[in-house]
């Protein structure tokens, strides 16, 4: 049977990259015959110079974008509706602060070797668009570690150090680097771009294409 590596380029702090995966999970259930599906998470950061306090999601996507509120919450409004289709908890969505994922990015790293990349990803997703908690702060980090099942000692120890520090940098300089953007971005077999999370019947369709 036939891989497909898929590299997905993704931040935490991205509503799209988190129901970008629950449609391509689904996909990759309904090529599960045809295909078998290696997936790596890849680094990238919406707000890499974020520092000290989060201001509130709505105002600073506002700023960002040169949008109102009203238009924003309206859009945030339909990322809940299609996350609850998908399984997805993003109840607190539109209660979250802005904050620095530099950190949940090693973790995720960490969580690779420990078999649990994509798991590691799903808790802090869950835990910043569905409890609206700052995936920056020690603790959250680490309670989403227990919650999959790893070490929260190691994790804390991994916290504490540069571990995986460098990696991340450079991954993240790597797309930049080949023209990555924005996210979520879906590289297959390292040569073809999918941008977006797009519907299931999409990445169906652009996977059997690609792949035969």
């Amino acid at each position: 049977m036939k891989n497909i590596q898929i590299d997905i380029v993704s931040d935490i702090a991205c509503p799209w990259c988190a129901i970008g995966y629950a449609r391509l999970e689904k996909a990759m259930q309904q090529l599960a015959s045809e295909f078998e599906f290696t997936v790596e998470w890849r680094a990238f950061e919406l707000n890499p110079d974020h520092s000290g306090e989060g201001e509130p999601i709505l105002p600073a996507l506002a700023k960002k974008y040169g949008r109102s509120e009203e238009e924003l919450h309206a859009t945030q409004a339909q990322m809940m509706a299609i996350a609850k289709t998908l399984g997805l908890n993003f109840v607190k969505i539109q209660q979250r602060l802005t904050c620095n994922t530099f950190d949940a990015h090693r973790l995720v790293k960490w969580a690779r070797e420990e078999g649990k990349q994509t798991e590691m990803k799903q808790a802090l997703f869950e835990v910043y668009f569905g409890e609206a908690k700052v995936v920056s702060d020690q603790e959250v980090l680490l309670s989403c570690v227990e919650a999959i099942g790893l070490d929260a000692v190691k994790a804390k120890q991994l916290l504490e150090s540069d571990q995986y520090a460098a990696k991340v940098r450079e991954e993240e300089a790597t797309y930049q680097q080949a023209g990555v953007t924005s996210v979520p971005a879906f590289i297959i077999n390292n040569k073809h771009l999918i941008s977006g999370a797009q519907e299931t019947a999409t990445f169906v369709q652009a996977l059997r294409e690609l792949n035969t």
